[in-house]
């Protein structure tokens, strides 16, 4: 019987941990074209059902949590956009008129609240260590601190299981050590550089501090830190200022800025005895080409790290159709080779990422990926907005 990737991936650290990251409410959808477009169904059912079966015991499923915001929510409202307009049609007729961005932002509530019940028996058969769905405050609100603590207080109010979503900007950590204060677990998004994983560890640890000195219950907080792995080396300047600079970067050379700057994050959470969380990677990509088939090293070159891999949908589709071939190994100690990272630092896109005072807060606003990427989800939400409104208009 052959492993799916995720499986082989999976057992070199079995303390590491897979997310769905989309809406649970589409998973269904999901698997069904999964299954029916596989050259071998009985197979392909077999990978997709050890990730996440329903009517199996929730501690046997791969998938131990969700990562989600606005835009993956919209996924979930287009999976079945009928009955989201009759659901708002029917919102609007219980609780009277609202503006939109009042109904959007209770549309967004709800998938996210559906997506909670769904893995809220991992949650309470684990004890609060698996099974929570990140929800994410409005991405047009990044900074905003006020704001993205008063929609987190209502995210983590729909269930036990809610982890909070907020950005790396600089009013982010402002809300990050806030939230963790009250002993609201929070998943750090937006985030691409070691000064933004070390800010984020500051706040929460000194919002448990707090926390802990309020006499708040801290015994089911959490923690991720989420790397935008693929995100940095593609939407930032990484290649414009080799290029100026008369550097040439191979694929692989951008993977390993990525990998590197991951491994870095990763040993900085392990020497922090204070902070009780993990580093979370996403944006991972199939990639490089190796032998004239790819790869995806973000996963490959650092299997055996204690982390959560958070996967869309069509990532893991990659994965478990393309992937067959990929290796793993618990490769924690391979490093970036020497003369690439020589390279690397020589580029300053780079140089700062990878050092822990590269950056300081107010920076974190400025950083093209960030930037660009905060851009990208705020467009994104106003699709959703958008639906809203014009089921609004059908009233």
């Amino acid at each position: 019987m052959q492993l799916s990737t995720i499986e082989r991936l999976w057992q070199v650290n079995e303390e590491a941990e897979i997310w769905w990251d989309s809406s649970p409410l589409v998973f269904a959808t999901w698997r069904m074209k999964m299954i029916e477009k596989a050259d071998d169904q009985h197979e392909m059912r077999r990978w997709i059902d050890h990730l996440y079966d329903v009517n199996k015991d929730p501690e046997n499923n791969l998938f131990r949590g969700v990562t989600t915001n606005p835009p993956l929510s919209y996924a979930a409202v287009q999976d079945d956009p009928d009955y989201w307009k009759g659901w708002i049609k029917k919102h609007a007729q219980d609780w009277g008129p609202q503006e939109v961005e009042e109904t959007f932002w209770e549309v967004y509530k709800e998938i996210v609240k559906r997506g909670a019940v769904v893995y809220l028996p991992m949650f309470q058969k684990s004890g609060g260590k698996f099974g929570y769905i990140s929800g994410q405050t409005d991405p047009r609100i990044l900074y905003d601190a006020d704001s993205m603590v008063h929609q987190g207080l209502e995210l983590a109010a729909l269930a036990p299981n809610v982890m909070v979503k907020i950005p790396g900007t600089a009013e982010g950590y402002k809300a990050i050590r806030r939230l963790s204060a009250l002993g609201i677990s929070t998943n750090n998004t937006l985030s691409m550089v070691v000064p933004q994983f070390v800010a984020c560890m500051d706040a929460v640890t000194e919002g448990l501090a707090e926390a802990r000195s309020n006499g708040v219950d801290t015994s089911a907080f959490r923690s991720v830190i989420t790397a935008m792995s693929a995100r940095y080396g593609t939407l930032g300047t990484l290649e414009k200022e080799a290029e100026d600079r008369g550097i040439s970067l191979s694929e692989t050379d951008i993977r390993w800025a990525e990998i590197a700057i991951f491994k870095k994050a990763c040993r900085l959470v392990e020497s922090n005895t204070h902070y009780p969380g993990k580093m979370l990677l996403c944006s991972m990509r199939m990639s490089p080409v190796i032998a004239g088939r790819a790869r995806s090293w973000h996963i490959e070159k650092v299997a055996g790290e204690n982390i959560v891999y958070t996967c869309p949908p069509s990532y893991i589709g990659d994965l478990l159709t393309n992937g067959t071939h990929m290796q793993f190994r618990d490769s924690r100690e391979e490093e970036p080779p020497v003369a690439v990272l020589d390279k690397l630092l020589k580029i300053p896109y780079f140089a700062k990422a990878y050092a822990e005072d590269g950056y300081e807060l107010v920076q974190f606003n400025t950083h093209p990926a960030v930037a660009a990427t905060g851009e990208h989800f705020a467009q994104a939400t106003e699709n959703m907005v958008e639906f809203v409104a014009e089921a609004l208009q059908e009233c």
